[in-house]
């Protein structure tokens, strides 16, 4: 390390350390963290970028916060004119990550994948230059693999370091199957780096065993091996769980800016800081800046967490709409009052209706069971006068407003 360092100018090793600042921003750990920098400045002192490799399995293609911690993290690169590899495993998603999975996952179609694969593409574009960005199907060398080619990459791996695997050995200790084909995934996530020759892996904590398998295979074929970076898991909405789709605890890169806005005013004030780190595309400076008037208390947290919101909404919808976004907030939620826009919607149902069959009817929530829970917590009004009684008639005139929530209006038009 150090006669590398040697080797370069005053003006590379600041662009060393600059970058280095910068990729350990919010990084839970990196494994090697001397490697990191060793790659870093050979790739300097050589004007060649580093190949920054990321795995998917497109196995649910709607893109969260959650996830963009890594894809931020792979923007920080590539504005360093390094290449980002993605992996999109149409062979290894076949099969499944069992990585946190009690039970084997389902084996996706082909179809299935490259469906998946496209809405990854679209959503990633949001984040990432997709123009610049290497796409490999790992189906490629994979698929290429005879019997004895699967024997000698088997040969490679020890049964005990396999069981070594978290999941693994809860389930054989519940006493839960595992299939033979699930120990091979992460010997094929480790195969996918030899064969591209990555130089770091990144991805959350969950996937600490597949990512080091990297390493370990890179070694066996006599190839330098990738640095390890693990990002942390996004805790969700509810401050508890991941964030996830299926825990509603989601804030979603597609939705709305209003509801973008929204729900990021709901984030716990003690995740603040964490969420301005991984999902925020501030300079290490301006993190910092941050940072400090949070903890000293020179900035409000409605403040800083206006000043979040507004970020993640202009990070995805831009300038315009993130002002927009925070000026309806102030005029609903703080004023009290009701929006300049609101959607309008054609009614063509009867002269009289339930309030449930309205709500349903309106689509401002999916089921009457969803919409009798909403009155019960009071979080349904009819021209801003809040219902009480699930029995509620209704009697649906030109210009009626419905509020379901702090953030769905619907104005009837007849």
């Amino acid at each position: 390390m150090n006669q590398i360092m040697e080797q370069l100018n005053e003006k590379q090793q600041i662009e060393v350390k600059r970058q280095m600042d910068i990729y350990k921003q919010g990084v839970q750990d990196i494994i090697p963290t001397e490697e990191l920098e060793l790659k870093v400045a050979k790739s300097i002192l050589g004007n060649s970028p580093l190949k920054i490799k990321l795995g998917l399995d497109p196995s649910a293609p709607d893109v969260h916060l959650g996830h963009t911690v890594v894809l931020n993290k792979l923007r920080q690169f590539q504005q360093n004119g390094h290449i980002i590899q993605l992996i999109i495993g149409d062979f290894t998603g076949k099969i499944g990550d069992p990585t946190g999975k009690s039970v084997a996952r389902k084996q996706l179609t082909t179809e299935e994948v490259e469906h998946n694969a496209k809405t990854y593409f679209e959503q990633f574009g949001k984040i990432i230059d997709m123009e610049k960005v290497e796409l490999h199907y790992n189906s490629k060398w994979l698929s290429k693999l005879n019997f004895e080619d699967v024997i000698n990459l088997a040969g490679k791996i020890t049964v005990a370091r396999l069981l070594e695997r978290d999941d693994f050995d809860e389930r054989i200790s519940t006493g839960k199957p595992i299939s033979l084909h699930e120990f091979f995934y992460p010997l094929m996530q480790g195969y996918d780096s030899v064969m591209l020759e990555c130089d770091i892996e990144l991805g959350g904590t969950d996937q600490h065993f597949n990512i080091l398998m990297g390493r370990h295979y890179q070694e066996k074929f006599g190839k330098e091996k990738q640095v390890a970076m693990l990002m942390p898991l996004l805790e969700g909405l509810d401050g508890v769980e991941k964030m996830s789709k299926s825990k509603k605890n989601y804030i979603g890169i597609d939705e709305t800016p209003q509801e973008m806005y929204g729900k990021s005013m709901s984030i716990p004030d003690s995740l603040m800081t964490k969420y301005f780190e991984l999902v925020t595309d501030f300079t290490p400076g301006e993190l910092q800046r941050v940072k400090g008037d949070i903890e000293s208390g020179k900035i409000h947290p409605r403040d800083a967490k206006m000043l979040l919101a507004k970020t993640i909404v202009r990070m995805y919808h831009g300038d315009q709409a993130a002002e927009a976004a925070e000026q309806h907030f102030i005029t609903v939620f703080q004023q009290g009052t009701m929006p300049d826009e609101i959607p309008v919607m054609e009614w063509s149902g009867a002269e009289e209706v339930s309030v449930i069959d309205l709500i349903v009817e309106l689509k401002m929530l999916t089921s009457k069971s969803e919409a009798r829970r909403m009155i019960a917590n009071r979080g349904v009004k009819i021209y801003g006068e809040k219902v009480e009684d699930a029995n509620l008639r209704v009697i649906v005139k030109d210009g009626l407003i419905v509020q379901v929530g702090k953030r769905k209006f619907v104005k009837i038009k007849k």
